[in-house]
């Protein structure tokens, strides 16, 4: 019986020690510091990503679609733009996204609309929130896309979406082009919107757009602000 007791009571005399040699790995391990992702997601809804300390990524997306490089993005550049981008989304060349090809958007493209970033999103596999959410979205002929397994999202799942990352408060850019309600995309209605967002951009109706008077996205601004602060910190 003795033995036993000076067993127990030694077990028991151990457990604040290991308390304080927990306590001190964990003030060893701080938690990392937040990370604001440089990203820029343009009108039509094609994401442009740039490393931290690197200038805002709509610059990428202005000079690329600025093809004569003039320094003015004008109406049919913006359009042939925004068609470029509906052309690379239409994997099947039907003229028209799927909810497949929506969701293949979501998953693979900007997981951004998702909440989540490409690193945060399962990408062995196919994540098809549309069709959670939505059900397969018929196509115009009134064929059904097939079923899919559906892969985690990040973990801001419900975030805002694209809405930090571009000039307008659309958390899902290429749905928003749903202008029908139909369950797909068809390139008019795309191109319609991308027509809605040039004239919003275009405040003095000169049928061209210049970087320096383009807003500050959300993300952008939080860019600015760190950048000011850096020295503070």
């Amino acid at each position: 019986m003795g033995a036993s007791r000076r067993q127990v009571l030694g077990g028991l005399t151990g457990l604040p020690l290991l308390g304080v040699l927990g306590a001190k790995v964990a003030r060893a391990d701080p938690l990392p510091p937040p990370v604001i992702e440089n990203v820029f997601i343009s009108p039509c809804g094609e994401p442009f990503r740039a490393a931290p300390d690197a200038p805002y990524p709509v610059v990428n997306w202005f000079n690329g679609a600025d093809t004569n490089h003039d320094g003015k993005l004008d109406h049919e550049e913006f359009t042939a733009d925004a068609e470029r981008f509906f052309n690379t989304l239409d994997r099947n060349k039907d003229g028209f996204l799927s909810g497949y090809e929506i969701a293949n958007y979501e998953a693979h493209i900007a997981p951004e609309v998702l909440g989540g970033s490409l690193p945060a999103l399962y990408r062995g596999g196919d994540a098809y929130l549309w069709k959670v959410q939505m059900g397969p979205a018929p196509g115009p002929s009134g064929d059904v896309e097939p079923e899919m397994p559906r892969g985690p999202v990040g973990p801001n799942e419900g975030a805002g979406g694209a809405s930090p990352y571009g000039f307008f408060d659309e958390p899902e850019p290429v749905a928003a082009a749903d202008l029908s309600f139909r369950g797909y995309v068809t390139k008019d209605d795309f191109l319609k919107l991308s027509d809605i967002h040039f004239r919003a951009l275009d405040k003095h109706d000169r049928g061209y757009l210049v970087l320096a008077e383009l807003p500050l996205t959300p993300m952008q601004k939080s860019f600015a602000h760190m950048h000011r602060h850096r020295g503070r910190l």
